[in-house]
């Protein structure tokens, strides 16, 4: 009895060293494995290319998008009682406001913008018209700003399709294979109030504007992106407020022409 305890105690404690060594050895038994790396940074992880000049084309909501609505024209947009009452304090004198070009607002204009990487976690977007900057951040630790601000705080992540690959949440993804495409998420928050449009439909400090960023390329070559916005703002806004609106890229910046807002 004690002679076949003993060599089942060998057995086990050499069947486990055997299952140690096999675990620390890589693939096929070359050697140690190794740890995985850190992520790349979001610029070379990048399943589309945001970068370049683009310009804003109106095709829908014209009345809205290229002239200032008139005093008290809020249509379509699902304003609450205190929305409504804000919005009606509007005059033609505020015609121009910087308001009208804060984050919410900004990609609704027709207005040309300049996409760059500032940093490899971090995304720049300029605009011409309102001479407006946005800086989406890929890792939540780089963003330092703690007060509201026209442009907010801006968290970004790329989206990949199913099968492709998880995010893993906010932060830089794994590189995607070339043409699996996907899209861009930004949420932002921490926003000064401004204005949905230029004739003073507002949204609050307490709004979250979440922005889905995709590209594409017409039947004639030229490319484009696309952004889906929802504005969800508990303090003027019976229900979120959602707009989809389309860039042309630009071969240069021959087109650039800064022109700044009032205030």
């Amino acid at each position: 009895m004690k002679i076949s305890l003993l060599l089942g105690s060998a057995l086990l404690v050499g069947t486990l060293t055997i299952s140690q060594v096999a675990l620390a050895q890589g693939p096929g038994g070359r050697g140690p494995a190794q740890p995985p790396g850190p992520p790349p940074p979001a610029e070379k992880a990048a399943p589309i290319d945001l970068t370049g000049y683009w310009v804003s084309v109106v095709t829908e909501d014209w009345r809205w998008r290229m002239l200032t609505p008139p005093h008290g024209d809020y249509a379509s947009v699902p304003l609450n009682p205190a929305g409504k009452a804000v919005a009606d304090m509007w005059t033609t004198a505020e015609d121009g406001s910087c308001k009208a070009y804060y984050a919410a607002g900004l990609m609704r204009m027709p207005t040309r913008l300049h996409i760059t990487w500032a940093a490899p976690n971090v995304l720049e977007i300029e605009s011409d018209w309102g001479e407006q900057t946005r800086m989406l951040y890929f890792n939540r630790a780089d963003i330092s700003a703690t007060e509201s601000s026209p442009q907010g705080n801006s968290l970004a992540r790329w989206e990949l399709p199913v099968g492709v690959g998880a995010t893993g949440g906010f932060g830089p993804p794994r590189p995607a294979p070339p043409g699996s495409g996907g899209d861009l998420k930004v949420v932002t928050t921490n926003l000064a109030p401004g204005w949905l449009r230029r004739n003073g439909v507002p949204y609050g400090a307490k709004t979250v504007l979440t922005e889905y960023l995709q590209t594409f390329t017409d039947p004639t070559g030229k490319q484009w992106f696309d952004v889906t916005t929802q504005v969800a703002d508990p303090e003027y806004l019976r229900a979120p407020f959602i707009t989809s609106s389309d860039f042309r890229r630009e071969p240069d910046g021959a087109n650039w022409k800064p022109h700044p807002c009032k205030g």
